[in-house]
């Protein structure tokens, strides 16, 4: 009697083992799905940013004329040149906000610590 006790606990001992093996399998598929549904989503965030970056001179809603404006990328989207002022821009989209480096950029505009150097090649 005794030996079929054991016989029994054994052998449910082994289908839970079994059934704990499959299910953290399975969990870390889910766990794999989950961070690549995250990045693919957080990556078409950054590609949309980055064409709207590349239009938003077009969309009619900046203070400037899209022909003034000029794309750098980095670290600011670029720099419009109208008549009688310059705006260093940046655009975002969501709820991107400013890098560091740019808080720093602006700063340094608002303080206006810019300034204009002709440097000539011999």
């Amino acid at each position: 009697m005794a030996d079929l006790v054991l016989l029994v606990l054994l052998s449910l001992a082994i289908l839970l083992g079994a059934a704990a093996f499959f299910l953290l399998r399975k969990i870390s598929v889910l766990e794999q799905r989950i961070s690549d549904l995250l990045f693919d989503r957080s990556s078409s965030a950054v590609r949309f940013g980055k064409m709207s970056e590349q239009l938003m001179p077009f969309s009619g809603k900046t203070p400037f004329s899209p022909g003034n404006f000029r794309f750098i990328g980095a670290p600011i989207d670029g720099i419009a040149f109208e008549d009688d002022w310059i705006v260093f821009c940046e655009f975002k989209s969501g709820g991107a906000v400013l890098s560091e480096r740019q808080k720093k950029i602006r700063k340094l505009v608002e303080e206006k610590k810019v300034r204009w150097e002709e440097i000539r090649l011999s």
